[in-house]
């Protein structure tokens, strides 16, 4: 019999192999290890039922950050993403790309999550779970 650990891991395994089909190449051991160092990001408390989900998304974010899974635009493009550089334009003709950072024309707070659908898709849950507290009256 599976402990809980193993059972929460291999299920947070079934839904990044679910949302990522991209990283179906990675290793469950490396993933486990990706669940591992990312785990502590997420909050069980705050994400409740939607923890699982919350989890594998900020870790293919976190992936795909780091240069695995599928970049049509091959390992230049991975590498770009990796040092915080995402893609402005690309061009066919004469086969010209360019990177610009996205983390200095945005000063956001989650700059980085918008950088791929993953982050994207993990900050729109968040924002169903977390609810921020407003409070009337307040002068800034």
């Amino acid at each position: 019999m599976k402990n809980l650990r193993e059972d929460f891991r291999m299920k947070a395994i079934e839904f990044i192999r679910l949302i990522g089909s991209e990283f179906n190449d990675v290793s469950d051991e490396a993933l486990e290890q990706w669940i591992e160092f990312v785990g502590p990001m997420v909050s069980k408390k705050q994400f409740g039922t939607l923890y699982d989900q919350g989890l594998a998304l900020l870790v293919c974010h976190f992936m795909k950050m780091h240069g695995y899974g599928e970049n049509p635009l091959g390992d230049m493009a991975n590498n770009a993403a990796a040092m915080g550089y995402g893609i402005s334009s690309v061009s066919e003709g004469g086969s010209s790309i360019s990177f610009g950072s996205s983390a200095s024309g945005n000063l956001q707070d989650n700059a980085d999550l918008a950088q791929t659908v993953y982050g994207t898709e993990y900050m729109n849950l968040r924002r169903k779970v977390i609810v921020p507290i407003h409070i009337s009256g307040e002068r800034g």
